[in-house]
Formats: structure tokens, sequence, C-alpha cells
């Protein structure tokens, strides 16, 4: 039977993250591994579909480049995959690309690297109102940030660390060192700045929690050295809040050999 991956797009605002969430004595929850399914199940005519993620993001979270992999027994052109599945998708919902891949293919085990934006708009100098059509794709702060010491304090988390700092308590994982390949702030645009964070795994909230770490360094809360301290911690409450999921987006995931990290 063939195995296929898929490339999905999604804006993760109408749904309830990736996972399907079947709640006991009520109506499956909107999820965008289950609408997947649906839609697999429609086109090749069989009564059940597995589709595992990359990702499991979470609620509101998006995707630009998320990664699946499901096997059926009907054989498609993978050319004319995307089009024929995105047909029968929500509209908050894409299928970008596809190929025939080996059986033993796992989007989880076999990645080596994924990438994560976090946008965040800001300011409320000068009447500047929180955005309104962007509201679902950039987290809005009325504190004023300076870019430069953001910029200081996210290459500090690159390299193999222990980033229990930056995940909830009860991450429910065995460890919590993860290799962070690259870490960097930038401005995207009049009062916005982008974080863009690669590596080979991330733990629960994760880049949400650094995201809130650069916050409170970038509005002077903290120095930018701060960050190595809170590395060193190993404790949640050392870190900054975790931001909401409106300005996260999945935006890769790699299958290459990973970059070298350098502490």
């Amino acid at each position: 039977m063939p195995r296929y991956r898929i490339t999905v797009a999604y804006d993760g605002t109408s749904f309830h993250g990736w996972q399907k969430q079947h709640p006991p004595g009520s109506a499956p929850l909107r999820t965008v591994q289950g609408v997947l399914e649906e839609a697999i199940r429609s086109i090749a005519g069989v009564d059940k579909v597995n589709v595992l993620g990359a990702s499991r993001t979470d609620s509101g979270v998006h995707a630009r480049g998320q990664v699946a992999a499901f096997t059926i027994e009907r054989e498609f052109d993978a050319r004319k995959l995307p089009m024929i599945l995105t047909s029968r998708l929500p509209e908050d919902v894409q299928v970008l690309d596809a190929a025939i891949v080996d059986p033993s293919f796992s989007p989880i085990s076999d990645c080596t690297a994924k990438g994560y934006r976090y946008t965040i708009a800001w300011g409320r100098k000068r009447g500047i109102q929180r955005p309104l059509f962007e509201r679902h794709f950039v987290m809005w702060t009325g504190y004023e940030l300076d870019v430069k010491r953001m910029q200081a304090a996210a290459p500090l988390l690159i390299g193999t660390h222990d980033f229990a700092s930056f995940t909830r308590k009860s991450h429910g994982r065995e460890t919590t060192v993860r290799t962070i390949f690259s870490c960097e702030a930038s401005e995207s645009g009049e009062r916005e700045i982008q974080i863009d964070i690669s590596g080979d795994g991330f733990l629960y909230n994760m880049v949400r929690i650094v995201a809130g770490t650069l916050l409170e360094i970038g509005r002077g809360q903290w120095e930018p050295q701060r960050m190595k301290e809170i590395l060193e911690a190993r404790d949640r409450e050392a870190a900054g809040p975790t931001l909401p999921p409106e300005g996260l987006c999945l935006e890769w995931v790699s299958y290459d050999a990973p970059p070298p990290a350098h502490a």
C-alpha cells in the first residue's frame, strides 16, 4: 500500500489544535487531523485512515509547513493529490504538496528540525490601536519594545540545553533537553517583531514561553543576559509568561541533516 507524505497549511483560529479530540458524551472537536482524515476517507472510499502529523500544534496555532503522512490502499497521482484533497477540505486548510514515500516514513521520528515564528505587534503611543484584520495572526501588547535588547538575548538559547524553564511543570516528557539551531528577533514592519526559532524539537508551550521571555526583555523588565540565568534555573517560574497562541506559526519541518548548533 502506498504511503503519502503531504505538506499542510492552515489557519488555526477555528481549530482545537492538530490532534483529534473526542470528549466523552459530546461530539468530536474540530481539529486539523480530523478534517484531513475525513477528506482522505471521502476520496479513497475507506472507513478509516490515520494521519500522523509532525507537530501537534495547539488550539489557535497556525501552520505554513506542517508535514503529515498516511497509508491507504488506493494509489493517487501525487502531483494531483494536493488539489484533490484541498477541494474536499474547509477553506482554512490547504494541502500544498504530496509525494509517495517509503512505507516506514514517520513525520515525527524522521524529523531533524522544525522552525517556528512568533509575531508580536506592539505600542500604545501616538494613538496606535491593536491590529484589527491581523488579530488572529499576531499577538498584541501595549508595551513599547526594544528589538535590540531582544536580539541580544535570543541567541543565548542556541545550543543543547535543559529547557525545563521553558515548558509547563507537568510537561510529561522523559527529558527537557533540546537543541536550538537558531533564534533571532527582527522587525518585520512598523511596530511588529518576529521571533524565529528552529531546533530538533520543542517542549509543550516552549516557543510561546521563549517569546514571552523575550517580550519581558524587550520592554526593559529584564536585561538580555538574564536569559542565561533563566536557562540555568531549570524552573518555569524563572521565565516569562506563556504568550497566546494566535501569534505562533509552524513555518517548516525538515528531514535533511540538521544544521550545527553553536552553544
